[in-house]
């Protein structure tokens, strides 16, 4: 995958998991929202992982009961429901706020070119590091799949730069990535021996671990 080689040498390159709530918290309470709407563009563009914790309407279209497009989802969203398994807003939704976006970041699924300059939301309802979890509720996205959206994206990138691949690198460089998973690889997978047979291969701690590594190498790559 040709997404690989450049992402691994970006020095600028952020994962961020637990300390967006730090994150949130502090601007909570430092700014106003008269301040938040002033606040200029921090990084160029955002990426986001994960499951219904940040999933913004990917599962709209696939065949699943996991869906939110829908009320009461979206009673408390100026656009009513459009995917988010929440009555409003999602935490990344604020993040890009406070990161000075003028709008939402964008489902992968619905984003259009022009879109994905300033980031794309690849998180699935019910996804999980593992492939199979989550899908005895029917599709999702797992990160596997998200990743390759990505390299999707980066390609769409790489023809807006025209193919000058140090102006897609420097511009990827300043971008911000959040992934979060793993819950479900247990609540809709080795928590669930009727539907799936992880928890008699595997000991608690072995199926940390596989988790953990494969999730390493995802992340990795992505």
């Amino acid at each position: 995958m040709r997404v690989i080689s450049y992402i691994r040498g970006f020095s600028g390159l952020m994962i961020i998991t637990l300390m967006l709530f730090c994150y949130i918290a502090k601007a909570w309470n430092s700014s106003t929202t008269r301040e938040l709407e002033q606040v200029e563009v921090k990084v160029p563009c955002f990426f986001i992982f994960g499951d219904s914790l940040v999933d913004n309407g990917n599962n709209n279209g696939i065949p699943t009961i996991v869906r939110s497009n829908f009320l009461p989802y979206g009673i408390d969203f100026p656009r009513g429901p459009t995917g988010r398994f929440t009555n409003g807003r999602t935490f990344v939704d604020f993040l890009a706020e406070f990161l000075g976006f003028p709008d939402f970041i964008p489902p992968f699924s619905e984003a259009r070119y022009v879109e994905v300059l300033r980031g794309a939301n690849f998180a699935s309802g019910a996804a999980g590091i593992r492939d199979e979890t989550g899908n005895y509720l029917g599709a999702n996205v797992p990160m596997n799949e998200q990743i390759r959206n990505f390299g999707i994206v980066v390609e769409l990138l790489r023809e807006y730069f025209r193919g000058d691949e140090n102006s897609l690198q420097n511009y990827l460089s300043k971008c911000i990535i959040y992934s979060g998973l793993g819950n479900n690889d247990y609540l809709n997978n080795y928590l669930m021996p009727l539907q799936y047979p992880e928890s008699s291969q595997f000991t608690q701690e072995e199926f940390a671990a596989i988790l953990l590594e494969e999730y390493q190498f995802q992340l990795t790559v992505c």
